[in-house]
């Protein structure tokens, strides 16, 4: 007999639902990324329904890496040789993949700097997930991915999680920027005026790299410190930091 335990998942569509043995039913593959997560840390879990109303959701509706957020009862087999499975009683569409017939237009050198552009805007905005000072909890999801999307770019999908008040921040700062852009002079390339690079100099300048290092890991989860501290020493150097041994940086 399997043990049942409540569990939610969020996890992008593997390949498209099969009908199940019975009428009204439906089976089906999530793939559960976590942030940050290699690709062998990535695990499959298999889906089952016995609602028909969900089940012609995911039969009609439901394409391949379609974000969807499912919540049931998670089967475990009471053996070692038996299988898990997700008992699924909601089915929620986070987001919507393009339709996969629809070719993505560039070369695939275009892709590999499209697939660190995300990255780099996820790592971004990973930052913004809580609020220490208030400890506001996050209540916005932010899902980042390519154009074009198909069964080989789940790995460059992000799913962010932000608090209200960082996503205020958030939104301010790209108003800003646009701003800053929509007052440039038109020309071939963007150029900073130099009283503004002088200024950025001297801000920079005035930088005390071991404080903004101390603040930076003030507010990072324990298990995450040490990747923070060596994408630190990579952007500004080996900065000595309390609390970590040089041999762990």
């Amino acid at each position: 007999m399997m043990e049942r335990i409540p569990f939610a998942l969020t996890g992008y569509l593997d390949t498209e639902a099969v009908p199940g043995d019975a009428v009204g039913t439906a089976s089906w593959r999530l793939i559960s990324s976590p942030a940050d997560c290699e690709a062998q840390e990535e695990a499959v879990i298999p889906c089952t329904t016995s609602r028909p109303d969900l089940a012609h959701l995911l039969l009609t509706e439901c394409q391949p890496s379609d974000l969807l957020r499912v919540t049931g009862h998670l089967a475990l087999p009471d053996t070692a040789d038996g299988r898990i499975r997700l008992d699924v009683d909601t089915v929620d569409v986070m987001w919507e993949a393009p339709a996969q017939e629809q070719p993505f237009e560039g070369s695939v050198d275009d892709h590999r700097d499209r697939d660190r552009a995300i990255q780099a805007l996820a790592e971004a905005l990973a930052g913004l997930a809580y609020e220490p000072a208030t400890g506001e909890q996050p209540d916005i999801r932010i899902n980042i991915g390519p154009v074009g999307i198909n069964e080989l770019d789940v790995a460059h999908c992000h799913s962010l999680d932000v608090t209200t008040a960082n996503t205020h921040k958030l939104a301010d700062a790209v108003d800003a920027m646009l701003a800053t852009l929509n007052s440039l002079p038109p020309q071939t390339g963007i150029s900073l005026d130099p009283l503004t690079i002088a200024e950025l100099t001297d801000y920079f300048d005035e930088l005390d790299l071991t404080e903004l290092t101390r603040d930076v890991l003030d507010v990072t989860r324990p298990e995450d410190r040490l990747a923070v501290t060596r994408a630190l020493d990579d952007v500004f150097g080996d900065i000595p930091v309390t609390g970590i041994d040089d041999s762990d940086q």
